[in-house]
């Protein structure tokens, strides 16, 4: 199932989102790319794992290059997730919007938790997930599936988990 976040995404931001929905781990850089979108890892103060804010005549994701690479990819879904969102509060902050590790920004609570049902359908798309887990695994969700989707997908065991849950509940 997919969120209603994506559900809302229309146009060319869904026809080139859906290009890199086809295919596991999904390809962030080059998504962020076709979108006009630069990431930058970078050393970020103690508890900050992502900013996406406009610079010029273009937007910049910065990630924290001190946090796993899982939780990278995961943060730079979110912070593409915020630009396909909530463009209008990027746009209206200087430093665009920063998110702590729990993934809060100051912003209020709905667009992150927007941003983060948008974000799991981006780095972990349902179909995707479902096919593999249908396919290998017989659709039985053990420790040892949540472990191969999970380095499949290139995220956290907890984001694999959170997600298979969802699915579990369909």
């Amino acid at each position: 199932m997919t969120s209603r976040e994506y559900k809302r995404l229309e146009g060319t931001a869904r026809e080139t989102l859906d290009r890199y929905l086809t295919e596991y781990p999904v390809k962030l850089g080059q998504l962020a790319k076709e979108l006009g979108v630069f990431i930058k890892v970078s050393s970020m103060s103690t508890g900050v794992s992502g900013q996406i804010m406009r610079e010029g005549g273009h937007y910049t994701i910065r990630v924290n290059r001190h946090e796993a690479r899982e939780r990278q990819r995961f943060t730079i879904a979110h912070e593409l997730a915020h630009f396909f969102l909530h463009r209008t509060v990027i746009d209206s902050s200087p430093d665009g919007i920063k998110d702590n590790v729990l993934y809060r920004s100051g912003e209020p609570e709905r667009i992150e938790f927007e941003a983060n049902r948008l974000a799991a359908d981006i780095v972990m798309p349902m179909p995707l997930v479902e096919k593999v887990l249908q396919e290998e695994f017989n659709g039985v969700v053990t420790e040892r599936t949540i472990e191969s989707l999970a380095a499949r997908f290139q995220v956290s065991k907890a984001a694999m988990e959170i997600r298979l849950s969802t699915f579990a509940e369909a």
